[in-house]
C-alpha cells in the first residue's frame, strides 16, 4: 500500500515539527521526540542486565550499569558466521539495497529525562525552565580520571542562550549530565547559498582559524538542489559526515575522531537528537568514560565527561535527503557492525579499524565508492619494522610502524576520510557524475542540499583544540620529538570475558604487520644459515 507507507513516512518526518520546542518541565527522554529517524516512543530504557533484549549479550556486558534505550520491535540482527562487512554487503545486496523497518538494538541512552527550553544563570546553580519555573542546577559527578570539568568559563559561554539538557531530576533539582546549546542548532530559514570558491576546498574550511575552537558556531550552504530547498530542510531527513579536531593536550589525539549520523532536522534546526555512531577501542577504558557505541549527538558532543566539543572544535558535512531510505540504510548497516564489533569478530585497530577506517568500509560495503589514496608509503612501511623495533627496543613499535605507514589513507586519517569522503559527495552533486546502484544511487537521486557546519569547543579547564592533522609527517611535527616528553592520557586495559566470544565466529586475520614480520625473520633466519652453512665450509 504505497498510499499508506508515504503517509506513515510524513508522519515521522514531521514529528519534530509538531513537538513545542520549549518544554515547562523535564519529561522522559522516550516520551516524545526522536531518537535519530526514528520515534522515541519506539524504545523503551533498561540498562545492560535486560534479559529481554535482542541486542547481543556481548553488546549489554557493556552497558550493565548504564541507561541504555533498546527497540520495542524490530532490532538490527547479523549473520553470525560472516565477517562484519562481508555481512553488511551480502545483507545489503540481497534486500537490493532497500532499507526495512530494523533499528538499532542499543542505544546509549545515559539519562532519563529531558529538559528543553531551559536557561542557565550567571551563578551556574539555577535553571530556569521554559514554564519560568526554577530548579537547582547539579553536574553529573566527574570521572576520577578527568582531567578537566566545567567551570566559570563555561557558565560564561552558557549564557544568553537556552539549552537543551539531558540528565535527572527531582521536585527542586535538575542534574545534567548533556549540555546541549541553542547556538549549535541550524538556522534553515537563514541558509543563503554560499558554494566553494575557485581553490577552496572542504580541508581548508576545517583549517580556517587554527581550527576555529574560539569561533562562533555556523553553517554555510554549499549545495542545493533547487532553490530555497535547504530553507525546507525543517523535518527532512538527514546523513551527516562529523570530523572532530585535534585535542590541545593529548599527543595521542592529534588525529581527531570521525562518525557518520543519521536522523531528522528538528523544526528550528536541532540536531542534538540524531544517532551518531562512535566507534572507540572496546579493550580500553577512556579516561572519558566514552563506550563505542550508537548514541544522541547532545550526549557525543556535549556529556559532561566524554563529549568531543569538551575537547575539540568539530566540522560536519550535512546531507539533507528527500526520502530517508539512504540514512536508515547505513543506520541498518553500521548497526550489523556494532553486533559484530561487540562480540569481537573484529579489534579496534588504530591504524586500519579505527572510526574512520570501519565508518568508510561500511559506506562502501553499501555500495558508496569512497575514492582510495592508498598508504604513506609502502617502502618505508617494510623499512621502518626492523628500524624502530631496533631503535626502541620494541617490536610493537615496529608494528606500529609498519601498520601506519602501510594503511590506507582514508582509514587511517578521520581528516581523510572527511575530505575524501564529503568532496566525492559534493563532487557528485555538483557535477553529476553517474551513480551506479547502492547508497551511492540512493544519495544521487534524495541529497536536496549540503550544509557545512562548524562547532566550536566549549570552554573549560581544557586546553584548546585545532584542527586535525592529514599525514603522518604532520602529526610528527606536532609532537616532541622524545617520546617521552609527550602528554598521554592513560587508558587501563578492558579485557573482554572468553564465555561471551561466540565461537561461530569468523577468525579475524592476521594484521599486515605480522605477516610482514614472518617475512622480515624468515628472510633474517635464511641470511644466518647462509652466513653459518659459508662459516662451516671454511
Amino acid at each position: 500500500m504505497p498510499g499508506l507507507r508515504h503517509i506513515l513516512t510524513l508522519g515521522l518526518l514531521m514529528s519534530p515539527i509538531l513537538a513545542s520546542p520549549l518544554s515547562a518541565a523535564p519529561r522522559d527522554a522516550l516520551s516524545e521526540g526522536q531518537l535519530g529517524l526514528y520515534p522515541a516512543a519506539d524504545f523503551r530504557s533498561t540498562d545492560g542486565r535486560c534479559s529481554d533484549c535482542a541486542a547481543p549479550p556481548s553488546a549489554l556486558w557493556y552497558f550493565e550499569s548504564e541507561l541504555i534505550a533498546v527497540p520495542r520491535a524490530d532490532a538490527a540482527g547479523f549473520e553470525r558466521t560472516l565477517a562484519a562487512q562481508d555481512d553488511v554487503r551480502a545483507w545489503a545486496q540481497a534486500s537490493n539495497w532497500r532499507p526495512d523497518a530494523q533499528r538499532p538494538p542499543l542505544v546509549w541512552l545515559g539519562s532519563p529525562q529531558i529538559a528543553a527550553g531551559a536557561r542557565l544563570d550567571r551563578t551556574g546553580q539555577k535553571l530556569t525552565l521554559g514554564d519560568g519555573a526554577t530548579l537547582d542546577f547539579r553536574l553529573v559527578d566527574r570521572l576520577a580520571s578527568n582531567v578537566s570539568w566545567f567551570d566559570a568559563a563555561s557558565v560564561a559561554w552558557l549564557q544568553d542562550q537556552t539549552l537543551t539538557l539531558r540528565g535527572t531530576a527531582s521536585d527542586r533539582t535538575f542534574t545534567a549530565r548533556t549540555l546541549w546549546p541553542a547556538s549549535f542548532d541550524i538556522d534553515p530559514a537563514t541558509l543563503e547559498p554560499a558554494p566553494l570558491k575557485d581553490g577552496e576546498t572542504l580541508a581548508a574550511l576545517v583549517r580556517a582559524d587554527d581550527g576555529g575552537a574560539r569561533t562562533p558556531a555556523s553553517a554555510r550552504l554549499l549545495w542545493e538542489r533547487t532553490p530555497g530547498a535547504a530553507r525546507a530542510a525543517a523535518g527532512k531527513p538527514v546523513l551527516a559526515l562529523m570530523l572532530n579536531g585535534a585535542q590541545g593536550d593529548d599527543d595521542e589525539a592529534h588525529g581527531g575522531h570521525f562518525a557518520i549520523a543519521t536522523g531528522v532536522m528538528g523544526a528550528h534546526g536541532e540536531w542534538g537528537d540524531w544517532l551518531t555512531n562512535n566507534f572507540y577501542n572496546l579493550d580500553a577504558r577512556s579516561e572519558k568514560g566514552i563506550i563505542a557505541s550508537t548514541l544522541t549527538m547532545d550526549a557525543y558532543l556535549t556529556d559532561l565527561n566524554g563529549g568531543q566539543s569538551w575537547y575539540r572544535p568539530s566540522y560536519m558535512l550535512v546531507a539533507v535527503l528527500r526520502e530517508p531510505r539512504a540514512a536508515q540504510l547505513y543506520q541498518q548497516g553500521i548497526s550489523r557492525v556494532f553486533n559484530h564489533f561487540y562480540r569481537h569478530d573484529f579489534s579496534y585497530r588504530h591504524a586500519s579499524a579505527n572510526c574512520a577506517g570501519i565508518s568508510l568500509d561500511t559506506l562502501r560495503s553499501l555500495g558508496w565508492d569512497v575514492p582510495t589514496l592508498g598508504p604513506t608509503s609502502k617502502v618505508k612501511a617494510w623499512l621502518g619494522l626492523p628500524w624502530m623495533a631496533i631503535r626502541e627496543m620494541n617490536i610493537d613499535s615496529g608494528l606500529q610502524a609498519f601498520d601506519y605507514m602501510s594503511a590506507e589513507r582514508s582509514s587511517l586519517f578521520p581528516f581523510v576520510a572527511f575530505n575524501v569522503a564529503g568532496s566525492d559527495l559534493l563532487g557528485r552533486l555538483t557535477r553529476g557524475k553517474a551513480a551506479e546502484q547502492g547508497l551511492e544511487r540512493l544519495l544521487a537521486d534524495d541529497v536536496e542540499a549540503l550544509i557545512y557546519v562548524r562547532v566550536p569547543q566549549i570552554p573549560s579547564s581544557r586546553a584548546f583544540g585545532r584542527a586535525p592533522v592529514a599525514s603522518y609527517d604532520e602529526y610528527m611535527s606536532r609532537v616532541p620529538a622524545d617520546r617521552t616528553q609527550w602528554i598521554v592520557r592513560p587508558a587501563p586495559p578492558r579485557p573482554f570475558p572468553d564465555a561471551l566470544r561466540d565461537a561461530q565466529a569468523p577468525k579475524e586475520e592476521l594484521p599486515a604487520s605480522h605477516r610482514a614480520l614472518i617475512v622480515w625473520l624468515t628472510g633474517l633466519a635464511g641470511v644466518v644459515l647462509f652466513v653459518l652453512n659459508r662459516l662451516i665450509r671454511r
